[in-house]
Protein backbone atom coordinates (compact mmCIF):
# COMPACT_ATOMS: atom_id res chain seq x y z
CA UNK A 1 0.00 0.00 0.00
CA UNK A 2 2.84 2.41 0.87
CA UNK A 3 4.54 1.52 -2.40
CA UNK A 4 1.48 2.50 -4.44
CA UNK A 5 1.14 5.77 -2.55
CA UNK A 6 4.80 6.69 -3.05
CA UNK A 7 4.66 5.76 -6.72
CA UNK A 8 1.49 7.78 -7.41
CA UNK A 9 2.88 10.75 -5.49
CA UNK A 10 6.25 10.63 -7.26
CA UNK A 11 4.67 10.24 -10.72
CA UNK A 12 2.43 13.27 -10.18
CA UNK A 13 5.24 15.44 -8.79
CA UNK A 14 7.57 14.43 -11.62
CA UNK A 15 5.12 15.51 -14.33
CA UNK A 16 4.07 18.61 -12.36
CA UNK A 17 7.72 19.67 -12.23
CA UNK A 18 7.75 19.78 -16.02
CA UNK A 19 4.34 21.49 -16.23
CA UNK A 20 3.96 23.69 -13.13
CA UNK A 21 0.96 25.51 -14.57
CA UNK A 22 -1.05 22.29 -14.85
CA UNK A 23 -2.95 20.23 -12.34
CA UNK A 24 -1.51 16.72 -12.44
CA UNK A 25 -3.14 13.49 -11.36
CA UNK A 26 -0.94 10.43 -10.77
CA UNK A 27 -2.08 6.92 -9.86
CA UNK A 28 -0.56 3.56 -9.10
CA UNK A 29 -2.14 0.19 -8.39
CA UNK A 30 -0.81 -2.85 -6.58
CA UNK A 31 -2.29 -6.28 -5.96
CA UNK A 32 -1.68 -7.90 -2.59
CA UNK A 33 -2.11 -11.52 -1.62
CA UNK A 34 -0.82 -13.21 1.53
CA UNK A 35 1.09 -10.03 2.38
CA UNK A 36 3.02 -10.12 -0.91
CA UNK A 37 2.77 -7.28 -3.42
CA UNK A 38 2.21 -8.30 -7.03
CA UNK A 39 3.28 -5.58 -9.41
CA UNK A 40 3.60 -5.92 -13.16
CA UNK A 41 5.03 -9.30 -14.15
CA UNK A 42 8.64 -9.34 -15.32
CA UNK A 43 7.88 -11.99 -17.93
CA UNK A 44 5.62 -14.82 -19.00
CA UNK A 45 6.58 -17.16 -16.16
CA UNK A 46 6.07 -14.43 -13.55
CA UNK A 47 2.62 -13.72 -15.00
CA UNK A 48 1.73 -17.43 -14.84
CA UNK A 49 2.90 -17.66 -11.22
CA UNK A 50 0.88 -14.60 -10.23
CA UNK A 51 -2.26 -15.95 -11.83
CA UNK A 52 -1.75 -19.37 -10.20
CA UNK A 53 -1.50 -17.67 -6.81
CA UNK A 54 -4.78 -15.78 -7.45
CA UNK A 55 -6.84 -18.68 -8.83
CA UNK A 56 -9.88 -19.43 -6.67
CA UNK A 57 -8.81 -16.91 -4.02
CA UNK A 58 -9.52 -13.42 -2.78
CA UNK A 59 -6.88 -10.72 -3.00
CA UNK A 60 -6.66 -7.02 -2.26
CA UNK A 61 -6.19 -4.21 -4.77
CA UNK A 62 -4.87 -0.84 -3.58
CA UNK A 63 -4.93 2.16 -5.90
CA UNK A 64 -3.26 5.34 -4.74
CA UNK A 65 -3.98 8.69 -6.36
CA UNK A 66 -2.09 11.96 -6.01
CA UNK A 67 -3.27 15.37 -7.22
CA UNK A 68 -0.68 18.13 -7.57
CA UNK A 69 -1.92 21.72 -7.78
CA UNK A 70 0.58 24.61 -7.76
CA UNK A 71 3.34 22.29 -6.55
CA UNK A 72 1.33 20.90 -3.61
CA UNK A 73 0.37 17.22 -3.57
CA UNK A 74 -2.59 15.62 -1.84
CA UNK A 75 -2.86 11.83 -1.79
CA UNK A 76 -5.41 9.14 -1.09
CA UNK A 77 -5.59 5.40 -1.33
CA UNK A 78 -8.61 3.23 -2.08
CA UNK A 79 -8.91 -0.52 -1.56
CA UNK A 80 -11.07 -3.20 -3.14
CA UNK A 81 -11.26 -6.95 -2.66
CA UNK A 82 -11.36 -9.26 -5.67
CA UNK A 83 -12.18 -12.97 -5.70
CA UNK A 84 -11.15 -15.02 -8.73
CA UNK A 85 -12.86 -18.12 -10.04
CA UNK A 86 -10.76 -21.25 -9.95
CA UNK A 87 -8.94 -21.88 -13.22
CA UNK A 88 -6.26 -24.25 -14.46
CA UNK A 89 -2.95 -23.89 -16.27
CA UNK A 90 -4.63 -24.12 -19.69
CA UNK A 91 -6.66 -21.01 -18.90
CA UNK A 92 -3.56 -19.28 -17.53
CA UNK A 93 -1.57 -20.13 -20.69
CA UNK A 94 -4.38 -18.88 -22.92
CA UNK A 95 -4.74 -15.64 -20.98
CA UNK A 96 -1.00 -14.93 -20.76
CA UNK A 97 -0.66 -15.65 -24.51
CA UNK A 98 -3.17 -12.84 -25.12
CA UNK A 99 -0.51 -10.41 -23.87
CA UNK A 100 -2.99 -8.56 -21.66
CA UNK A 101 -1.40 -9.54 -18.31
CA UNK A 102 2.07 -8.32 -19.17
CA UNK A 103 1.74 -4.68 -18.13
CA UNK A 104 -0.86 -5.03 -15.39
CA UNK A 105 -0.43 -5.22 -11.63
CA UNK A 106 -1.23 -8.78 -10.55
CA UNK A 107 -1.06 -9.89 -14.21
CA UNK A 108 -4.70 -9.18 -15.04
CA UNK A 109 -7.01 -6.47 -16.34
CA UNK A 110 -10.50 -6.60 -14.85
CA UNK A 111 -11.69 -4.24 -17.60
CA UNK A 112 -10.42 -6.59 -20.29
CA UNK A 113 -10.65 -10.30 -20.93
CA UNK A 114 -9.19 -10.82 -17.46
CA UNK A 115 -12.62 -9.83 -16.18
CA UNK A 116 -13.72 -13.37 -17.06
CA UNK A 117 -11.52 -14.62 -14.21
CA UNK A 118 -13.30 -12.47 -11.62
CA UNK A 119 -16.04 -13.95 -9.48
CA UNK A 120 -16.65 -10.97 -7.19
CA UNK A 121 -15.47 -7.42 -6.47
CA UNK A 122 -16.09 -5.82 -3.09
CA UNK A 123 -15.40 -2.13 -3.36
CA UNK A 124 -15.27 0.05 -6.43
CA UNK A 125 -14.47 -1.69 -9.71
CA UNK A 126 -12.77 1.59 -10.68
CA UNK A 127 -10.23 1.00 -7.93
CA UNK A 128 -9.38 -2.35 -9.53
CA UNK A 129 -9.14 -0.72 -12.98
CA UNK A 130 -6.66 1.77 -11.56
CA UNK A 131 -8.46 5.07 -10.90
CA UNK A 132 -11.04 5.29 -8.12
CA UNK A 133 -12.99 8.12 -9.76
CA UNK A 134 -15.57 8.12 -6.97
CA UNK A 135 -12.85 9.55 -4.68
CA UNK A 136 -11.83 12.44 -6.98
CA UNK A 137 -14.23 14.98 -5.36
CA UNK A 138 -12.54 14.27 -2.01
CA UNK A 139 -9.08 14.70 -3.50
CA UNK A 140 -9.99 18.00 -5.15
CA UNK A 141 -11.61 19.20 -1.92
CA UNK A 142 -8.28 18.60 -0.15
CA UNK A 143 -6.97 21.39 -2.38
CA UNK A 144 -10.00 23.59 -1.65
CA UNK A 145 -11.50 22.89 -5.07
CA UNK A 146 -15.11 22.00 -5.87
CA UNK A 147 -14.79 19.03 -8.22
CA UNK A 148 -18.42 19.11 -9.36
CA UNK A 149 -18.36 22.83 -10.14
CA UNK A 150 -15.09 22.44 -12.04
CA UNK A 151 -16.46 19.47 -13.94
CA UNK A 152 -19.36 21.55 -15.23
CA UNK A 153 -16.91 24.08 -16.71
CA UNK A 154 -14.91 21.50 -18.69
Amino acid sequence: MDYAQRAAHDKALDIAGCHPECWVLGADTVVEIDGAILGKPAGVEAACEMLRSLSGREHVVHTAVSLVVAGNARDLIDTAFVRFIEFDDDVISWYVASGEPMDKAGAYAVQGIGGMLVDEVRGSPNTVVGLPIHRLPELFAAHGLDFWRLLRTW
